[in-house]
């Protein structure tokens, strides 16, 4: 337990983690990145919810603790970092990239979408991999052998194998 001065630092969970490493316990662990919610490094369980920490504000006008635990249903390597290598053996099994139904030709280097099939794989792209979604699945903690979770299947549904679009004829 922690006890920190809210008016001493930046609004976000992850400021005040960074706090007490810098200043009150350099041995705390913990993953951080981009501190922009794009890389999902800070995932964590705060207050009882997954979520990423650099993008969870703390309420300064409360005077409750904030309960930080690392991501439930998974090993933890050292205090707020739990072991991604389920999860990202998972993700590798859908073949999370681009397949195309024929193999390019030689000299073809581009994968053309239609204006509609793009749009059809709008909201899929914003998955950053943070595993708060596969982590909050009661289904995921019961048979994480069996069930990859809905961020493998969100991968594999995105990199289904693309439409055979002709080259555009002004390209």
């Amino acid at each position: 337990k922690y006890d920190i001065d809210l008016n001493k630092c930046g609004p976000m969970v992850l400021d005040v983690l960074i706090k007490i490493k810098n200043e009150i316990d350099p041995t705390l662990t913990f993953r951080r990145s981009c501190r922009e919610g794009i890389c999902g490094s800070c995932s964590m369980n705060i207050n009882g919810e997954n979520t990423l920490a650099c993008i969870c504000h703390i309420d300064k006008n409360s005077n409750k603790s904030t309960k930080i635990y690392p991501l439930p249903h998974m090993y933890v390597v050292k205090d707020l970092v739990p072991d991604m290598t389920l999860f990202y053996q998972q993700y590798g099994s859908v073949q999370p990239w681009l397949q195309k139904n024929k193999p390019l030709k030689l000299g073809e280097k581009e994968m053309y979408q239609t204006i509609d099939e793009r749009a059809s794989l709008d909201g899929l792209y914003e998955c950053i991999l943070c595993a708060c979604c596969s982590t909050s699945c009661p289904s995921y903690w019961w048979n994480p052998d069996k069930y990859l979770g809905p961020a493998a299947l969100l991968q594999s549904y995105r990199t289904k194998p693309e439409p055979q679009v002709p080259k555009p004829a002004d390209a």
